[in-house]
Formats: C-alpha cells, sequence, structure tokens
C-alpha cells in the first residue's frame, strides 16, 4: 500500500492548523514534520510547540523527522507533543540502538533516516529493529530541491534485504523531490511511503495531486506485478 506524506516544509504557516487539515481530508496518509536545528542541517524550522498545538487541533498520522544532532533527548518530547513515528538520522550523534529502543519505549514506530552519501549497508544492522527506514532523495535541510535518481538502487538494496531476513513489513519511505513524476521511479524501486511538500501544498487542489501521485505510484506497482 501506498502512503502519501505531505511534508508541512512547503505549507503556510500563518495557517497550518488549516494547512494540515486541508491535505488530510484530501486523502494524504501522514503528516510529514520535519524538525531542523541549524546544526545537524543547514537550517531551522520548527519544533515542540507547533506539533503540539497541531496534533490536538487536527486528528492526524504524525510523521516526524529529526534533522537534529542528538535526537534521543528529544524522542519523549516529540512522542508526548503528538509524534505517531519518529525517524532520526543514522548520522547524527546519539546511539542508534537506544534511540530505536527509546522511541519504542514511548509506544510509537521507530524509523532511521540516511542522507544521500550513506550507503545502504549502513541500515542493514538494524532492519530487524525498525518499522521504517527513509532514504533521503535529495540533501536534508531545504524544500524543493531536484529529485536525486541515483538513490535508487539504495532504495532497492534496502528492500532487498529487508525481504531476505523476513522483513517484507518494513516500511521504506523516500523524501525530496516526489511528485507525479518521480512516483513511479521510487515506488518500482520499493518505497512505499513518500514525502511530497511543494507537489502538494503549492496546488491549489492539493486532493487532486496526492491522487495522482498515489496512482502514479500504484501504477508502476501494478506493471512491476504483470
Amino acid at each position: 500500500m501506498i502512503r502519501i506524506c505531505p511534508s508541512v516544509l512547503s505549507a503556510d504557516f500563518s495557517k497550518l492548523g488549516d494547512e494540515c487539515r486541508d491535505v488530510i481530508t484530501g486523502g494524504a496518509d501522514w503528516i510529514h514534520y520535519d524538525v531542523m536545528d541549524g546544526v545537524f542541517v543547514p537550517n531551522i524550522s520548527v519544533g515542540l510547540p507547533v506539533l503540539k498545538s497541531i496534533s490536538k487541533t487536527v486528528k492526524a498520522f504524525y510523521d516526524v523527522h529529526l534533522m537534529i544532532t542528538d535526537p534521543i533527548r528529544y524522542v519523549d518530547d516529540f512522542a508526548d507533543a503528538g509524534a505517531s513515528h519518529i525517524s532520526f538520522h543514522l548520522e547524527a550523534q546519539s546511539d542508534a540502538v537506544a534511540t530505536i529502543e527509546a522511541i519504542h519505549k514511548k509506544g510509537i514506530l521507530a524509523g532511521i533516516a540516511l542522507k544521500p552519501g550513506t550507503p545502504a549497508e549502513d541500515i542493514f544492522p538494524y532492519l530487524d529493529v525498525l518499522d521504517l527506514v527513509l532514504v533521503m532523495t535529495v540533501e536534508p535541510g531545504f524544500g524543493g530541491q531536484k529529485f536525486m535518481a541515483d538513490m535508487c538502487p539504495k532504495i532497492r538494496k534496502i528492500r532487498e534485504r529487508a525481504d531476505s531476513i523476513g522483513r517484507s513489513d518494513l516500511l521504506i519511505q523516500v523524501d525530496g523531490g516526489i511528485d507525479s513524476d518521480t512516483a513511479p521511479v521510487v515506488s518500482g524501486a520499493g518505497a512505499d511511503v513518500l514525502v511530497a511538500g511543494s507537489a502538494v501544498f503549492n496546488k491549489k487542489d492539493r486532493a487532486g495531486a496526492i491522487a495522482a501521485i498515489r496512482a502514479a505510484a500504484e501504477d508502476a506497482l501494478c506493471r512491476q506485478d504483470k
């Protein structure tokens, strides 16, 4: 099943609650919430108070992506603020196993994100305890970047490895440059959770944009199964 996750990084922050409600009503499966500290990545975004506010106002699955140096310090706070899932970067300072355990202790899903330069093999030791792997298809830090097609072999390697160890249930998420043109490329490689920012929030017909991305991804899967 393909999940579409609009990223609030591309939303109008002056009316963020309405923006989130609009895309959920329009068929989005999750809300993707990027947290940047200006250190791990060269940008600063939103944090705990904003998530707490919108999660109270808009009922949704909040997919929190921590692009911060020491994510384990903030797991409890983001879970308590309304996160349904937390991804952190393998390249961050926190111990990966301890951070996964901290997330699961809060009763929510745990994921690890990989920057473009990090090889697929680096995530293999954690696949048996993860719920999701996030493959960045742009350099993390800013929205609206061009999709990096050379990340597709990484997606494929992770999917193949997960299947080989009995983890066909592992979700593979992609984030960066996803639209109706790139969605079939990544779904064909094995991704099933697609983060789309400007391709959804910059459209007048957001429901139509979400439907187009989903249809393109699912069509690629159908062609692959034949």
